[in-house]
């Protein structure tokens, strides 16, 4: 009884009611033999798989070929094609399967299969896109080599079970599944532009190289912008949560500011007693040493998702007094600060991945903003503005590609 409903899946198309059947791959492809002998396709059309974006041009997504220069032993792939590529990927440790969208070549250590008229290539991928599926099927036959290869022939790479329905309906399923990540992709592509719209706005309405005049900026508005030490334009918060009033340890997130480290880290980075550590409020701004990816000389967010939190002492915390304070957010959004920062850090600046800066001379750094307070709200309304349309697509990408993995679970068995 068990095997009977293990090969109905949760949710399926109507007009389709028969059990899917358990069968071998290599019933269900065919090994492709067709290789590049006539030299129809050269080093330009090499291609290689990603875990992200499927096929793909070798030359174009990684910018060069690494291709030899004689290509005649590499192997054909049409659209459609099943493309086993036989090397540890993050989050794929045993290779991946990608059926093929471009024309090409692959190298002959990738394994590649034709649809038949039992299976068509691209729903076998599409299943195997569930990590669960895939970790079941391919962990069982394929063992990790030297070299970050996987040892695994093509045949090999065949001998193992999936469930499959009738062609009608793995059609259907994948034609599904297609539409929904071409809607994914469409929201990728909005949400890059978006992004790429703050830079440049944050490029050209800050000034650069010394000016005192930014590219762009709001009609009424001709002075020059003045210089003006943070020492006087906010004031050092030094509070502490010696009476417990809050419990929620914070991190910095580049995408979300301060927030709660069980929700950025599924668990807290913290001690547990944290009555030693800053209390920091909403509207309060807070500033991590630590350098990472894209932060080189650390980062600078104000609290906003919650009344209160608790920061490490490491951190410097502040409040505007004299500037606007959504100003600040999109000013500290920018590059321009890490000068002054540098400039002000002590000699052999980071220390255990902390830059060696105090807060005295945190507090001297020099920022460059508009003598209007006025230009100034102006300035951070449309950033605010801004940044509340890219979250509101951030949050649509991510209830897509939740959908689609509820979706992969569901329709699969």
């Amino acid at each position: 009884m068990k095997d009977n409903q293990a090969k109905y899946p949760q949710l399926r198309f109507k007009g389709f009611t028969d059990p899917w059947e358990k069968r071998r791959l290599s019933d269900m492809v065919l090994i492709s033999k067709d290789k590049n002998t006539d030299n129809q396709f050269g080093k330009n059309e090499v291609v290689s798989v990603s875990r992200e974006a499927g096929t793909v041009n070798q030359i174009e997504y990684q910018g060069r070929s690494f291709a030899a220069n004689d290509v005649s032993n590499y192997k054909k792939i049409k659209l459609g094609d099943l493309v086993y590529t036989k090397s540890p990927l993050k989050g794929a440790p045993y290779g991946i399967f990608q059926y093929a969208t471009i024309v090409g070549i692959v190298s002959p250590l990738y394994a590649v299969y034709h649809s038949t008229k039992k299976s068509f290539a691209p729903f076998v991928a599409l299943q195997l896109r569930d990590d669960n599926i895939a970790s079941h099927y391919l962990s069982r036959i394929v063992t990790k080599g030297a070299k970050n290869t996987i040892n695994v022939t093509d045949t090999d790479a065949l001998d193992g079970y999936l469930n499959f329905p009738n062609r009608i309906e793995q059609q259907k399923i994948f034609d599904f599944f297609q539409k929904l990540d071409n809607l994914i992709t469409l929201n990728q592509r909005k949400l890059a532009k978006l992004k790429e719209l703050k830079q440049g706005y944050l490029q050209k309405m800050f000034p650069q190289n010394g000016s005192k005049f930014p590219q762009l900026r709001f009609a009424g508005f001709a002075d020059a912008w003045e210089q003006r030490k943070l020492s006087n334009l906010a004031e050092r918060v030094t509070r502490k949560n010696k009476n417990n009033e809050s419990g929620r340890p914070l991190t910095i997130s580049a995408q979300d500011g301060l927030i709660d480290q069980n929700d950025f880290f599924d668990k807290q980075i913290a001690s547990r007693d944290v009555s030693g550590y800053f209390l920091v409020k909403n509207g309060e701004f807070a500033y991590n040493k630590s350098y990472s990816n894209g932060y080189p000389w650390g980062a600078i967010k104000r609290l906003d998702k919650y009344d209160m939190g608790v920061l490490s002492t490491l951190y410097i915390i502040f409040r505007p007094t004299n500037v606007s304070s959504q100003f600040l957010v999109s000013y500290y959004d920018t590059t321009r600060w890490y000068k002054e920062v540098a400039k002000n850090a002590a000699e052999g600046a980071r220390n255990h991945g902390l830059l060696n800066i105090a807060p005295t001379d945190f507090f001297s750094t020099v920022l460059i903003i508009p003598n209007s307070i006025e230009e100034q709200q102006k300035i951070g309304s449309f950033f605010k503005q801004l940044d509340d349309t890219i979250t509101l697509h951030q949050r649509k990408l991510e209830k897509l590609q939740e959908l689609k993995k509820g979706y992969l679970q569901k329709m699969f068995c």
